[in-house]
């Protein structure tokens, strides 16, 4: 088993090689004279040709390329252009929304969406189990933006129960931390949920179909034991897998909702770097949300050798 956690270690650092190529492109690939786009409409020549010399736009591309990655390695993602403040410290003051909100989407999801696949699948046919997936529907259709201002309409602005906006670091209070956070968590935890429900209910149909667990239902088993222990167990594969995609999925919805919820999360510098064109802080967010898909799947990968032997074979 250690040698394929090494094999799959190592496999991480030429697919990390790509993406950061593929960064670093960003500024080759949008459209445009990036240094005349930052400029603005009434910048002269001489001051484009100063932003070309500031970004390094003026030297060769692999020039370039091997100057940033050697910057990336001693932990420097660049200056952004607007604020001149190192890239790094933007995401430092940023990264705990975003990581609350994403811890605290996934310790709902999880626990919810896996028992109701569980329980759809065991009631296949039953009101139950149309119930589970009229709410995976649902949960996967409905876009999240509309679903947060469904949520700040009902609970914010109808019951005044909950704040509409904004974000309270725990330091100041778990109060008024988890009061922040709730709103932001539902609306990223349905769509979550709904998923890893339907792919969990799709894998514990095929393996209860299965006759081991057939002979385990005629030995006597109980439910929870054949559930758990037999089909769970051998459905988790397909349910990591697609946990480890949700998350994907979340760094996403993490953007549109933190700009709903002016949470000051990583999110919502994206957005404000994508309509400043600060290229520094775009490249080094894509990288850095990159680098924690990659860690997600190289996980994933390693629970495998947890969850069925047989694959570290």
């Amino acid at each position: 088993m250690f040698a394929y956690i090494v094999r799959r270690t190592l496999a991480t650092i030429p697919v990390m090689g790509v993406v950061a190529l593929f960064v670093f492109s960003l500024l080759y690939l949008s459209p445009g004279d990036p240094a005349a786009i930052i400029a603005g409409d009434t910048a002269t020549v001489a001051d484009i040709m100063r932003i070309r010399q500031k970004l390094g736009l003026d030297q060769p591309f692999f020039i370039q390329f091997g100057g940033w990655v050697w910057r990336l390695l001693h932990g420097d993602l660049g200056i952004s252009i607007f604020t001149n403040l190192p890239v790094m410290t933007l995401i430092e003051q940023r990264v705990e929304p975003t990581v609350a909100l994403t811890i605290s989407t996934l310790l709902v999801t999880i626990p919810v969406a896996i028992p109701l696949g569980v329980i759809a699948a065991w009631k296949a046919g039953t009101w139950i189990d149309r119930a589970v997936m009229v709410f995976a529907v649902l949960g996967f259709s409905v876009p999240t933006f509309v679903l947060a201002y469904l949520l700040i309409f009902g609970f914010s602005i109808g019951l005044d129960l909950l704040p509409v906006q904004g974000y309270s670091s725990i330091r100041n209070g778990f109060g008024p931390f988890l009061q922040h956070l709730v709103l932001p968590t539902i609306t990223l935890s349905l769509f979550y949920a709904a998923l890893v429900a339907r792919i969990t209910r799709a894998s514990m149909l095929d393996v209860l179909a299965q006759d081991y667990v057939r002979t385990a239902q005629a030995k006597g088993l109980a439910t929870g034991q054949v559930l758990i222990g037999h089909a769970l167990k051998n459905a988790a594969v397909p349910i990591a897998t697609i946990i480890g995609i949700g998350i994907a999925l979340l760094i996403s919805g993490v953007v549109i909702t933190e700009t709903v919820y002016a949470i000051p999360g990583i999110g919502r510098l994206t957005v404000d770097a994508i309509l400043r064109r600060d290229y520094p802080i775009i490249q080094g967010i894509i990288l850095l949300f990159s680098a924690a898909y990659v860690l997600v799947n190289l996980a994933v990968d390693i629970s495998y050798t947890f969850l069925d032997p047989r694959i570290r074979y």
